[in-house]
């Protein structure tokens, strides 16, 4: 061991008569990895929210949309749709319509967005039809067929079975015409939060209403169409879960009036960080009267309003450790005090100013190490611990999730590790300075 090591060492562990200096120096220690731990662990929960907002989203919609500007729709969009494929980094293409429609059971109704999508080609630029938990995204498929139904049927506007309290008392002949006329009803899939709140759940109707309505000789009416529940989906965002529902494409452009037209062209790309210029090359390759928007773009917002609160974070948590470098300051302007007659005997022993300087940093060194070894192993385990186990609750409908996540990175704890090591060394500048000035003769004189 180095000298001025050893000195230090034995300077941190203080005799009965130095009680107050051992006691400033634990809590110089605790404080150090007081501070980092909270570092560690408000990073890694800023971490885990950035991260798992990005997943979510990234799960739930596509990389880029491409949408017609100032026009209803986009015509011919299966050829449009099949060009662009072959985009660079543009690894799949679907169709897609979104609309506002209002969703009511009885006397219950909500607001939402109705997605007419086809299935097969959903599933490969996003994942929401892969969170159905309850019934099946099958029956979205456009092969599938409705049974034959006698005239008149579809356009009935008798409930099913489920949903009358008096079906008990109709005929066997009569609940199978019910059952047929749920049966040809087009499909639609639920958040579970709307589900809930319309308490709606598989085999439910629900009536489906368009706010842009059809002329008709009473004047301007809204379309409307009644569709059976096959599925709810639960994708753990709760802005999709309360406001989100899928139908089939043709569904929604017959319920919408559209023909075959549809409202954008969402793609998955390889790369999702190259999203920004490949939107740009699907634009440019779309022509005149077409716009591309990404991910980044879409929910940017979002993400700078992250990173402002990572940086506040860092600020505002980084001064328990700068409190804690005040410790460090503290006792080792003590310890100089109290060691000032060691100190030139040592000096008259030979030891150089420079050692007696390193003796000293490497106190407030040994500090500031063992404070943020112990703090990284606390922030660390408690942020896995916070993240396995769920600890901390939140309300779903106010945070999007319903736990506080936590995803702790290595390249974190290095830059806290940094930053509070090169604190403490700060904190040793001036006690150090201070113990190289002792002139022996001065400090032995009344011995």
């Amino acid at each position: 061991m180095k000298f001025e090591l050893f000195v230090a060492t034995r300077y941190l562990r203080a005799k009965r008569r130095q009680a107050v200096i051992g006691v400033i120096t634990g809590i110089s220690i605790l404080g150090v990895a007081a501070g980092v731990a909270s570092l560690i662990i408000a990073l890694a929960i800023n971490n885990g929210f950035r991260q798992d907002l990005q997943d979510r989203l990234l799960g739930s919609t596509s990389h880029v949309n491409l949408l017609r500007i100032q026009s209803d729709g986009i015509k011919d969009w299966q050829p449009l749709m099949d060009r662009l494929s072959k985009e660079p980094h543009v690894v799949a293409a679907a169709p897609a319509i979104y609309e506002q429609v209002l969703i009511s059971r009885g006397p219950r109704a909500r607001g939402a967005v109705l997605k007419g999508m086809i299935p097969a080609a959903e599933r490969k630029v996003s994942d929401l039809l892969k969170t159905v938990t309850l019934g099946s995204a099958d029956a979205l498929n456009e092969d599938r067929v409705a049974p034959d139904l006698p005239p008149g049927a579809g356009g009935s506007e008798t409930r099913p079975h489920t949903d009358n309290a008096n079906a008990e008392d109709q005929s066997p002949t009569a609940l199978a015409g019910v059952e047929q006329r749920v049966a040809a009803m087009p499909p639609i899939i639920l958040g579970k939060d709307m589900a809930a709140e319309l308490g709606a759940t598989v085999g439910s109707v629900v009536l489906v209403t368009s706010p842009q309505g059809e002329l008709t000789p009473f004047g301007m009416v809204p379309k409307y169409n009644r569709f059976r529940v096959v599925g709810i989906f639960n994708s753990g965002f709760y802005d999709y879960d309360s406001s989100w529902a899928f139908t089939r494409l043709s569904d929604a452009q017959r319920l919408f009036g559209l023909g075959d037209l549809i409202s954008v062209v969402e793609f998955k790309l390889d790369d999702i960080y190259q999203a920004d210029q490949v939107a740009k090359q699907i634009e440019e390759a779309a022509g005149k009267g077409f716009m591309a928007t990404s991910w980044m773009e879409q929910n940017k917002a979002i993400f700078r309003a992250l990173r402002l609160e990572r940086v506040v974070t860092f600020i505002t948590i980084g001064l328990i450790v700068f409190v804690a470098a005040l410790n460090i300051l503290i006792s080792l302007t003590m310890m100089v005090m109290e060691k000032t007659r060691d100190i030139a005997v040592l000096m008259s022993m030979g030891t150089r100013k420079s050692q007696v300087r390193r003796v000293f940093i490497a106190q407030g060194l040994l500090i500031g190490v063992i404070g943020t070894a112990m703090g990284l192993i606390l922030g660390y385990a408690l942020s896995w611990a916070g993240g396995h186990y769920h600890l901390l609750s939140l309300a779903p409908e106010v945070y999007s999730i319903d736990y506080v996540p936590f995803a702790p990175r290595a390249m974190d704890g290095i830059l806290v590790a940094l930053i509070a090591i090169g604190i403490s060394f700060i904190a040793t500048v001036y006690p150090s300075w201070s113990a190289a000035r002792i002139l022996p003769a001065e400090a032995l004189r009344y011995e």
